[in-house]
């Protein structure tokens, strides 16, 4: 295989970083720059040159990247890039505790990883143990990862709280502390322990971070931007002997300071490796000339930053579509109109629109203008397949076949089905197990503590039945493999005939659960097809590190709905930004500070680099908020900054104001020449129909919702009313879209 072949298809800039093997690098890619690309001939040629695969460690943000990576590599070099340990940062370290864990005597291999959900149930059984009422459970599972992210332990916390008097802190080191004791007694890691311990055995055991700094002497990390403090200390303690390290990213795309993130981690690179060579990646390969030089003068408002500008030789490409709605009803009306008319009058497919917003909530009226418009749809960080209640179920007797220790999933099957054993009884049992320092099955299994707490027979009955199915499961687990063990655990503990025995959830929702299990029993067919000597724990540890992303099919034809943040990797023929406003995007949570609003920015950076070929920015003129006293009334709101920001040259302005047309087929597009500068627009809208009904100040109106109201005030656009309902009380509403009727 020749030098040539690695890099015809590179660029200059690719070319040096795929060229430059030994000592610390640092690659800037900017979106679109072709990083994959580089990651992936990197490893190839460190092959070519003779580095070992079994040297090589390579880690990015999600398995789907992975996957496609290694692909990529297999093609490139064949055989020996399957040696090559490619995976996420949870995978790896999850794959290295496995081997390790055994030598701090607190955990064994068979451990069980829980999952954001199973930690929140933790984490409430703690507050609930402690007795510090349900109120403080708010934000304790945030505060507990945040602290594991910065490589804090429970004693270091209540360390560092000594002195600062605060009992919310006192209370949080309490629930950290026994939180981290119950992981211990279920002999289970949560997310987060999988590199906080890692790091904790390369500290304590050196002789164990020596072997695997000798096995990986050339480290590559994606995405290193998102690097909290737990996975730059990973990093550096790997690459401390050889440092032979090669980091890409781009600080312009670091958007997850929210969740501990750091970008100082790859600003500051350099002052890491004071001899590290840095390359910038500025040719974009994704997106229209237009598209990329908007988000270019978006993120120059930014100050912290390393400057860079993005270019391409890709066609200039329309200009964006900025469409402003009178309110968010209209804006997701408009919007559905325009993905059927680019499907049926421009040929794009579904699954080639992506939908982003800034927080979950504005999915809904999308989605339900979606449904009545019959567009198919995905929302991308909604509910996961593995996290609905059926799926749950059968991965809770799973992991008690592998860890009969792991009292988290066995409370979840212990009656389920209903094995007559009552949730009085069980909180009894469960106290007694933390009593006694046992695990839940010890306790069942100690009949004669069972009978000196003067537990029902009938109660201990159905205890040791449940014990003796588990015991037979684990038992079959041995010579079965994981598919068939499934099978085996549906049909043996009842959990399909309660399901075609439920008659309370309704038939559909019932055969919907069975074909779900099907499609569960499917993916662990195919995982042994990829691994066919993977045994039970190496499908759990599978499970548990999957993301909604890994299980996305890109060939399904559905519009992707998702936020700003889910999009980051992704791109798409054509993207929808919607809610571009004050308040929203930018959120008013970053206004307290400089460095909130340069990550909004940056976000916003994000989301228009996601598009290729076409660009739509909406927003509304009003928006239903929710207000401090936990109601709902309309708002008017102002342009998002972030659309000032991008050059006249680049956008249009379409200031629809009337109402969408009923009829369904609209074979014109939804937007009319641009008139004049669109700030002018926005600062004086125009109306373009008039109100349902004629009001003056005096009428009296009945809202659909509110009942009966009095009319207090008017302009052109807006009418204040004063309800009859003295817990409704005055709101301001636009007059066109209000449900009034006059009385």
């Amino acid at each position: 295989m020749t030098e040539q072949f690695f890099f015809e298809n590179l660029n200059p800039e690719q070319k040096k970083a795929v060229d430059y093997l030994d000592g610390p690098l640092l690659v800037m890619a900017g979106a679109g720059s072709g990083k994959t690309r580089v990651l992936t001939y990197r490893i190839a040629n460190l092959i070519a040159q003779g580095i070992s695969p079994f040297n090589i460690l390579a880690i990015t943000f999600t398995n789907k990247a992975a996957n496609e990576m290694k692909s990529r590599a297999e093609k490139l070099i064949g055989e020996p890039a399957k040696n090559v340990i490619l995976s996420t940062f949870h995978s790896f370290c999850a794959r290295l505790l496995r081997h390790e864990i055994k030598i701090t005597n607190k955990f064994t291999s068979s451990f069980a990883i829980y999952d954001a959900g199973e930690s929140r149930n933790l984490v409430k059984q703690c507050v609930k143990e402690l007795n510090l009422g349900e109120k403080i459970y708010d934000g304790v599972g945030s505060r507990i990862s945040a602290l594991k992210n910065e490589l804090i332990t429970p004693e270091k916390f209540r360390e560092n709280i000594l002195y600062s008097g605060r009992t919310y802190d006192a209370h949080i080191a309490m629930i950290y502390e026994l939180y981290q004791k119950k992981l211990q007694t279920n002999n289970a890691l949560d997310f987060d322990d999988l590199i906080f311990k890692t790091v904790d055995i390369f500290r304590d055991y050196p002789d164990i971070l020596d072997k695997y700094q000798e096995r990986f002497q050339y480290i590559l990390i994606d995405e290193y931007q998102d690097t909290n403090v737990a996975q730059y200390v990973l990093t550096n303690l790997l690459a401390a002997k050889y440092k032979n390290l090669c980091v890409v990213g781009d600080a312009d795309q670091s958007i997850y300071g929210w969740r501990g993130a750091d970008m100082s981690n790859i600003l500051n690179f350099e002052r890491d490796y004071p001899k590290a060579k840095v390359i910038l990646l500025e040719q974009n390969y994704r997106s229209t000339k237009t598209i990329l030089n908007a988000a270019n003068a978006v993120i120059q408002n930014n100050f912290d930053r390393i400057p860079k500008n993005l270019r391409t030789q890709n066609e200039i490409g329309e200009r964006i579509k900025f469409i402003t709605c009178e309110t968010d009803r209209y804006e997701a009306a408009i919007v559905a109109r325009e993905i059927k008319r680019l499907v049926d009058y421009e040929n794009f497919s579904y699954n080639e629109i992506a939908l982003l917003y800034r927080t979950n909530a504005q999915s809904r009226l999308f989605e339900e203008k979606f449904m009545n418009e019959e567009i198919p749809y995905i929302i991308i960080g909604g509910l996961k397949f593995y996290d609905r209640k059926e799926i749950k179920d059968i991965l809770a007797y799973l992991h008690v076949i592998e860890n009969p220790h792991d009292d988290l999933h066995l409370l979840r099957i212990i009656n389920t089905p209903r094995r007559g054993i009552g949730i009085t009884n069980l909180n009894r049992l469960t106290e007694l197990a933390n009593a006694q320092g046992l695990s839940i099955m010890e306790t069942i299994a100690n009949k004669e503590l069972l009978v000196e707490e003067d537990f029902s027979p009938k109660f201990r009955a159905s205890l040791q039945s449940f014990a003796a199915m588990m015991m037979s499961f684990t038992e079959s687990a041995k010579n079965l493999a994981v598919d068939e063990l499934i099978t085996t655990v549906l049909n043996e503990s009842g959990y399909m005939k309660m399901l075609r025995d439920n008659t309370k959830e309704g038939k559909e929702e019932n055969i919907s659960r069975e074909e779900n299990l099907g499609t569960f029993l499917d993916s662990a067919k195919e995982f042994l097809e990829m691994n066919p000597k993977g045994t039970l724990q190496d499908f759990l540890n599978h499970v548990a590190l999957i993301t909604d992303i890994d299980t996305l099919d890109e060939n399904e034809s559905r519009v992707r709905l998702m936020t700003v943040h889910a999009a980051k990797g992704l791109e798409f023929p054509v993207v929808f930004i919607v809610g571009m406003e004050e308040g929203l995007f930018p959120h008013a949570m970053s206004y307290d500070s400089d460095e909130s609003l340069e990550e909004e920015r940056r976000a916003c950076y994000v989301a228009i680099t996601r598009a290729k070929k076409k660009l739509y920015i909406t927003a509304a003129d009003a928006r239903m908020v929710f207000t401090e006293n936990h109601n709902t009334e309309m708002r008017q709101k102002k342009i998002s900054r972030f659309v000032e920001e991008i050059p006249d040259e680049c956008i249009e302005s379409i200031g629809t104001k009337a109402k969408p047309p009923q009829r369904k087929s609209a074979p014109h597009p939804i937007y009319r020449p641009p008139t004049a500068h669109r700030a002018a627009q926005i600062k004086s809208p125009e109306k373009k129909s008039e109100p349902p009904i004629t009001l003056h100040v005096g009428d009296i109106v009945n809202h659909k919702r509110w009942g009966l109201g009095s009319v207090m005030e008017l302009d052109r656009r807006y009418v204040t009313i004063s309800f009859a309902n003295p817990e409704i009380g005055t709101k301001k509403l636009v007059r066109s879209a209000a449900p009034l009727n006059a009385v």
